[in-house]
């Protein structure tokens, strides 16, 4: 049996790696959407030796892929092998999720037509009822300018969705049963999503995004020796790393910048070494300090951050475009972070309007 039991009756307790890691994985999304919006501007420059724009930008889109790869993990080890019914969890669940997608949704697709209307930032440039509602229609299925990342709302959805039915399993199995499912998921892994060739046997039972939820829940509650190895944890870091800014470069060329799947399986060893090295920490930082501060109001406000960060992005790019690429990076980063946590600590105060914000 796990050790699922262990938490039940128990006083739920704020575990610091699990925000840290959190904020670490908004911080991560935020610098691959900074790499997505300024790419264009460097592709050009990729030769044998590429121009350090080139190196610089690269490196943004490789290390920081993992973001949604932890977000994934941190629902399996916050949620999955506990005591839990499918009304209870998916009551408390989906209108986290559901509730600010709409409220964001709603309000930046307005300010979107506000800006569009009254400057010369022309975002939208139709005004009329089914041009609002094409437009709104597009934003909330991911296809809107502005609002691609909305994709991970219904992806996120659909693992919540299926995560009762693997609770239930894991909740009655040994560790030793999860291993068996991560052994044919890291297949499909390397076939799928990293070679992009159909392994022999079929094995969609077993791909991405729930093989990361059960990843983070294993990871949370094994015991196994080797995952608290240094050296161990730190090659799983580092090799993939290096391989995959390695054969991104030699995979790349002056019309494009190669980057690996998400669920690839040098991004799934990689989050995985991030995720370990966090959990053998032993984090000293003061609570009272600006450091902890800052952890935990990226961790509380990560999901309204998310909604919330891609069309202000946009707005700033529109802004700062004519700047060099490095310094233009820096800035979109150093801006928006502070932009984001005061939009998100203003509305917190606001009664009812911090139910809807994408707060925890």
């Amino acid at each position: 049996m796990t050790n699922a039991n262990e938490t039940k009756g128990k006083k739920k307790k704020r575990i610091f790696y699990f925000d840290a890691l959190r904020a670490l994985a908004i911080i991560c999304v935020i610098i691959i959407h900074i790499y997505a919006f300024t790419k264009a501007n460097v592709i050009s420059e990729y030769a044998a030796i590429p121009s350090i724009k080139w190196v610089f930008t690269q490196f943004l889109g490789i290390p920081f892929r993992i973001g949604v790869d932890l977000f994934l993990m941190l629902s399996g080890a916050l949620s999955l092998g506990r005591v839990w019914d499918i009304k209870t969890f998916l009551g408390k669940r989906l209108p986290r999720i559901v509730s600010p997608f709409i409220f964001w949704n709603v309000v930046l697709v307005s300010l979107f037509f506000i800006i569009s209307y009254f400057t010369s930032m022309k975002i939208v440039n139709s005004f009329d009822i089914m041009s609002i509602l094409t437009y709104f229609y597009g934003a909330i299925t991911a296809n809107a300018l502005g609002f691609r990342p909305n994709w991970f709302f219904w992806m996120i959805l659909g693992t919540y969705l299926i995560m009762p039915i693997f609770n239930k399993w894991l909740l009655h199995s040994e560790l030793t049963e999860a291993e068996y499912f991560l052994f044919f998921w890291l297949i499909t892994g390397i076939f799928d999503y990293t070679l992009f060739t159909e392994f022999p046997i079929k094995l969609s039972y077993f791909t991405s995004p729930i093989g990361l939820v059960v990843l983070g829940y294993y990871l949370r509650y094994t015991e196994r020796k080797i995952f608290k190895n240094k050296i161990f944890v730190w090659t799983l870091i580092l090799i993939p790393l290096i391989l995959s800014m390695v054969i991104s470069t030699l995979l790349s060329s002056p019309t494009r910048m190669y980057m690996f799947n998400r669920y690839s399986i040098l991004m799934c060893l990689e989050v995985a070494g991030v995720f370990l090295l966090f959990r053998n920490t032993d984090f000293k930082i003061n609570e009272n300090g600006v450091i902890y501060k800052f952890i935990f109001s990226l961790a509380k406000y990560s999901y309204g951050i998310y909604l919330l960060h891609y069309p202000i992005l946009l707005i700033l790019v529109r802004l700062l475009s004519p700047m060099s690429q490095i310094p233009l990076c820096i800035l979109l980063f150093v801006l928006l972070i502070p932009i984001v946590l005061i939009i998100m600590s203003l509305l917190n105060r606001v009664p009812y309007v911090n139910r809807v914000i994408g707060a925890k």
